[in-house]
């Protein structure tokens, strides 16, 4: 069976649309990468399936990348057995190719609209591209604003953290499991493992389980992790492992979440609202390293937070409405059967490569 995983290159956040699209491949070694042209409700997502599902089929790797804005659907597939992939290249997360034909290379489904039928419809399709862009202004507003209410908190508790306790802890992890392999430093592929959507955070720890059997959880109600994930990190570089640093929607500088597929060994980050929810094989307690003052004035904004994040999803829920509607316009409008046909076209040439 193939070996699927899920992550997101793009995610919601305070700072608005956070993309990682430009890293989805190391387009220097990469043998052909699809960029996906073409509008709303023009098959983009469908086109994504087939290639993914196809490509499973036929036994080799499959990572997808699911949109922040609607987790049911694809931005992106890599088959990195293959090194191809194919992405939405649309904004929010436009991307153009760097070595046309040579390596990257544009898909166009923009073909497959009926273009007499769409204009005809132009009224309807500006009201609902207008409203869908207003909620997300609406929605990164609050998220900002909750950010700005969970910073102050953080910073309080990071005051009295026991950060000398916590490096020892970490100095142990590293004797223990992070050994030199020996050659090159290891490589990094960034990505981040969730997002809060219009259903709320989402958070593919599937992913995790699939690539790594061994996983430390850090309980951390108040981002006390980073310092340590970012030295098991680089220990695992040193020492010749490739990793997977999923990040912090909310800081992308910050790594959340780590994984040493390698070693089949993963630190992932646990707290409310992105709880790993599954025995682990250690559970390292930052909160007990850390003695925060204002225990009341914690709670209160860690109340204020929720409740404005809440205001954010509902804002993302209206987005997500509106850009259902605008689909809706779209899709009579649309030859699936020709985005289908291209499709099975595209995954054939995939196919071939696997030789």
């Amino acid at each position: 069976m193939a070996q699927v995983t899920n992550f997101f290159a793009g995610a919601n956040s305070g700072e608005g649309f956070q993309n990682l699209f430009p890293e989805m491949v190391d387009i220097e070694d990469t043998y052909d990468f699809m960029v996906l042209k073409g509008g709303p409700g023009v098959g983009k997502n469908t086109f994504m399936r087939e290639v993914g599902r196809s490509m499973e089929q036929a036994g080799t790797k499959v990572e997808y990348l699911w949109c922040s804005g609607d987790p049911d659907s694809l931005d992106g597939v890599v088959m990195p057995e293959i090194r191809c992939a194919v992405v939405d290249g649309t904004s929010p997360h436009v991307i153009e190719p760097q070595y046309p034909a040579a390596v990257d290379r544009y898909v166009d489904l923009g073909r497959f609209y009926d273009l007499t039928a769409a204009k005809a419809a132009a009224d309807e399709v500006k009201a609902h591209t207008h409203a869908y862009k207003a909620a997300y202004v609406r929605a990164y507003h609050s998220l900002k604003a909750a950010r700005q209410v969970e910073l102050d908190a953080v910073a309080a508790v990071g005051k009295n953290f026991d950060t000398a306790r916590a490096a020892r802890r970490v100095n142990g992890i590293i004797s223990r499991e992070l050994r030199e392999k020996g050659g090159e430093q290891g490589r990094t592929t960034r990505r981040f493992l969730g997002s809060i959507t219009h259903k709320g955070y989402i958070w593919r720890y599937d992913s995790v389980d699939a690539l790594c059997p061994k996983v430390y959880e850090f309980a951390d109600s108040w981002e006390l992790a980073g310092e340590s994930l970012a030295r098991l990190h680089q220990a695992a570089a040193e020492n010749g492992w490739n990793t997977i640093a999923c990040l912090s929607p909310e800081e992308p500088e910050r790594i959340e979440h780590l994984l040493v597929p390698g070693l089949g060994l993963a630190f992932v980050t646990s707290r409310s609202g992105m709880d790993y929810g599954k025995k682990p094989f250690r559970r390292i307690r930052l909160d007990a390293m850390a003695e925060p003052e204002g225990k009341a004035r914690l709670r209160f904004q860690t109340r204020m937070a929720a409740l404005l994040r809440e205001e954010g999803i509902a804002a993302l829920k209206d987005a997500k409405a509106n850009h259902d509607k605008l689909e809706a316009v779209y899709n009579p409008y649309v030859d699936f059967d020709g985005v289908r046909a291209l499709a099975a076209m595209e995954t054939g040439r995939l196919l071939s490569y696997l030789g």
